[in-house]
């Protein structure tokens, strides 16, 4: 599905300086796709590197531009949800400043107020995280 163009801060609950994308690129029902280019003066930004937190909260944040689309499309307002759990992180590499990264979530289970994801952040071509999330909306 092609994207309207949404400022970032449309779709998620989050505001500068703690945006951690920059831009919902694919969404489908079960599919969403985000890119951020990691800047120096991003709040997980150590010595020029993204730090592992900072990817976390991509992949939360990508989860929260999927969530938040919906919301628009229905007329709806933008929900906030909470990190529930994290489950086989694996961080292969943290990102210099300059990289752009391409996070995709694919959505596994979705009952009640919880979403499970299986999130992939990427480099170009080179995997640097593989993660499960699951999500809990607030009322």
């Amino acid at each position: 599905m092609s994207i309207i163009n949404y400022t970032i801060t449309d779709l998620i609950p989050q505001r500068p300086p703690f945006v951690m994308v920059d831009r919902l690129v694919y969404y489908d029902s079960e599919k969403a796709t985000t890119h951020l280019l990691v800047q120096n003066d991003n709040l997980f930004c150590e010595k020029g590197v993204l730090q592992a937190a900072g990817l976390v909260e991509n992949i939360a944040q990508t989860c929260a531009a999927k969530i938040g689309y919906a919301n628009r499309c229905c007329n709806e307002a933008v929900k906030v949800g909470v990190i529930g759990a994290i489950r086989n992180l694996n961080v292969y590499r943290c990102p210099a400043v300059g990289e752009l990264l391409e996070t995709t979530i694919v959505v596994k289970e979705e009952v009640f107020q919880m979403t499970l994801v299986d999130a992939v952040v990427k480099s170009g071509e080179e995997v640097l995280v593989e993660a499960q999330m699951k999500i809990a909306l607030v009322n």
